[in-house]
């Protein structure tokens, strides 16, 4: 799959799910079977999340880069740093910054004692720091809890100054608009039934 950097490029077909079938992975399965496995160039357990480079766009034009998704979407992107000799990552878009949010917080496998990964939050500013408009579009990154900076193979040489900027080679990213998360907050009505109950 290739990286989409135009704002003009066509969304990817949508993924062929069965009807019923959501897309509401835990941050368990979203490290451990999406993230760890695209790091490793393996294969995904299914083609719904799209490489973008997030920081080329502003957040309202994600959507229609998604290969999946209509209240909240995922990307695989990169993650530059913002000075060349710094572990600092360069969180600038286009008209706008996404601004962290909190601490991390740890992505714990199912057993609730291996740490698996790392989770952040982040708010979208337009404009320039430190005066930027707080939107509501919210994102959640994802990465490797093993994924340092300057984590390269010994003698590893990059040739350009692009490639010296990069400070991991995927991260996983959860991209929503705080007004369409109301679906956090729906109750939902479970019933249970017995055989021995007659309808």
């Amino acid at each position: 799959m290739e990286i989409t950097d135009s704002p003009g490029g066509s969304p990817p077909p949508q993924p062929n799910l069965p009807p019923g079938f959501r897309f509401h992975p835990t941050d368990e399965e979203l490290v451990v079977h999406y993230l760890k496995s695209k790091v490793a160039s393996a294969p995904l357990p299914v083609a719904i999340i799209g490489e973008v480079d997030l920081y080329k766009f502003d957040p309202w034009e994600l959507p229609a880069k998604a290969s999946f998704g209509e209240q909240e979407w995922y990307f695989f992107s990169p993650r530059d740093r913002k000075y060349p000799n710094g572990a600092r990552p360069n969180r600038a878009a286009t008209s706008g910054y996404w601004k962290a949010t909190g601490t991390d917080k740890l992505v714990l496998a199912s057993d609730g004692k291996l740490k698996v990964g790392v989770k952040k939050a982040l708010v979208f500013y337009s404009g320039k720091p430190p005066k930027g408009v707080k939107s509501d579009w919210i994102m959640h990154e994802y990465r490797l809890i093993d994924n340092k900076p300057n984590n390269r193979p010994p003698g590893c040489v990059f040739g350009n100054k692009r490639n010296s900027l990069r400070l991991d080679d995927w991260v996983l990213c959860r991209i929503y608009k705080k007004n369409n998360a109301s679906r956090h907050k729906k109750s939902s009505l479970v019933i249970k039934w017995t055989p021995s109950q007659r309808l």
